[in-house]
């Protein structure tokens, strides 16, 4: 170790010594034990900022393996002292930290720290194959020229497989022989195809975590879960990897990473997309969607994928209380602040609302194992324990029960069409902000089932959906939701437009 002056203070470099060990251990809390407690400490590095020590102990894991190549010490004075590293990874590259150290009652501690690394070639997590182009488009003069596509893998990209987010899925697929229809719609409206995005296994969940792959970053709320199951083409469009995001919303798919990332997005009406070449999960409630940055680009894939719809002239927008109390306050007030001057409030009977949501769940459950139950029931082990969980509730819906459910579902999703009417719901498209990655699993289960509540009265009624993202006060990203009639999503889709 060397030093701008010529002995470090006393204590420092056995302080920095402890913190290697701990981190070529692999002892996060010994790591975490090393930055000093209070508010104001910081840590950053390619996922976010964390500040303070709370949240530097809850986002910091064990880091990479690596070797101290350099490491230099300027002392500010016997207190403190700064401490720059290079370090030279196993897995090859070098990374640098630079530290911040102070002396605490309890010791050296560091207050500061910023640790970079080399970008990985192709980032796991949120995608499953890329290419520069994976896929070529087939008219370089089509209205979509210049944009790239991170296609959800559950749609047939021809000569791959679709893998569904489960490594043993993917080892048994075939390799298919021609695209789904969407895919071959952007193609030839002159996008390409950039790569086949990350899934939670079988599109069954909301949070957008994954076992086998791990969980997609959230450049817009550092730390916090992406949102699924479309998640990796919703990372990818949020760090700029691809432009659009291809993917599919069966209870809120599309509509939470949008919210959680602070993108557009459109569920759309229920069949007017063709599914030819998706992989289903429920599909009497599987609906296509995608993911953009700005409204014009999400309207101008709607172009392309729409049919043609008749407008439904009637632009009033109705706000439900009950509804928008569903979210937390914090998201509650972030719509509330961004409703139009002419929005009409309305009072809604939701007494059946708890009824329609169990219908759905039990429904849209006992579709999926007829879809994928008999694949899965030597192999539920493989599957991890969020998503296992839900297949194996599912595996036990009865015929009666699953059919009472769908009648009760049928007859929501009319009382939903019924009361959306002509006008335009404004509502939430997530019960909450991201919760943090770490989050404990029952906090994550609760803040999915509050989602659910909220999103599936668009599933239920077949209805169009668009997510435009707001910031709660505290500067995290959400998304207010329009939902309309259903073929109204090129209303939906203009209107976005011009509120953005």
């Amino acid at each position: 170790m060397t030093a701008r002056n010529p002995q470090p203070p006393a204590g420092l470099v056995e302080a920095f010594r402890a913190f290697e060990q701990a981190q070529a251990a692999g002892d996060s809390s010994a790591v975490a034990a090393l930055f000093a407690p209070g508010s104001t400490t910081l840590r950053g590095d390619a996922n976010g900022l964390s500040v303070g020590y709370e949240a530097i102990a809850r986002d910091t894991g064990a880091g990479a393996q690596r070797r101290l190549v350099q490491t230099h010490v300027q002392t500010i004075d016997e207190d403190h002292a700064l401490v720059v590293a290079v370090t030279e990874l196993a897995a090859g590259g070098r990374g640098q930290q630079t530290q911040l150290w102070a002396r605490l009652d309890e010791g050296w501690r560091i207050t500061a720290a910023h640790v970079s690394a080399p970008s990985p070639p192709l980032d796991g997590s949120i995608w499953r194959i890329v290419g520069d182009p994976l896929v070529p488009c087939t008219d370089p003069d089509g209205t979509l020229a210049g944009e790239t596509v991170a296609v959800k893998d559950v749609f047939a990209v021809a000569g791959q497989r679709i893998g569904a987010g489960h490594p043993e899925w993917l080892q048994h697929a075939p390799v298919e022989t021609q695209h789904a229809a969407v895919v071959r719609l952007l193609l030839d409206a002159g996008a390409e195809i950039r790569g086949i995005a990350r899934t939670v296994e079988l599109a069954y969940g909301l949070g957008g975590a994954n076992p086998h792959h791990g969980t997609p970053p959230n450049p817009r709320a550092p730390h916090r879960l992406p949102g699924g199951s479309t998640s990796g083409p919703a990372s990818a469009v949020s760090l700029g990897h691809a432009s659009i995001g291809l993917g599919t919303d069966t209870a809120g798919s599309i509509r939470v990473p949008a919210a959680y990332q602070g993108l557009y997005g459109i569920r759309t009406t229920h069949g007017v997309v063709p599914t030819d070449g998706l992989l289903p999960l429920a599909p009497a409630y599987d609906a296509v969607g995608w993911l953009a940055r700005s409204a014009f680009l999400l309207r101008a894939v709607g172009d392309v994928l729409l049919p043609d719809q008749a407008s439904g002239a009637h632009e009033t927008l109705v706000v439900v209380p009950a509804l928008l109390d569903l979210a937390t306050p914090d998201v509650a007030a972030a719509i509330r602040a961004w409703l139009p001057r002419l929005t009409r409030e309305e009072h809604w009977p939701l007494d059946a609302l708890d009824e329609w949501v169990t219908a759905f769940r039990t429904h849209q459950g006992a579709q999926a194992w007829e879809t994928h139950g008999e694949w899965l029931a030597p192999r539920l082990d493989t599957l991890g324990a969020e998503v296992r969980g839900r297949f194996e509730e599912a595996s036990r819906i009865g015929s009666d029960q699953a059919a009472e459910a769908a009648r009760t579902a049928a007859a929501a999703g009319r009382s939903v069409r019924e009361l959306v009417g002509d006008r335009i719901l404004v509502l939430p498209s997530a019960s909450s902000v991201a919760p943090p990655a770490g989050a404990d699993p029952a906090d994550l289960e609760a803040a999915r089932q509050a989602t659910l509540r909220i999103t599936c009265l668009a599933s239920l009624g077949g209805l169009p959906a668009v997510s435009i993202p707001l910031r709660t006060a505290e500067g995290l990203p959400t998304g207010v939701c329009l939902v309309a009639a259903q073929g109204r999503d090129r209303d939906l889709l203009d209107l976005a437009t011009r509120l953005a």
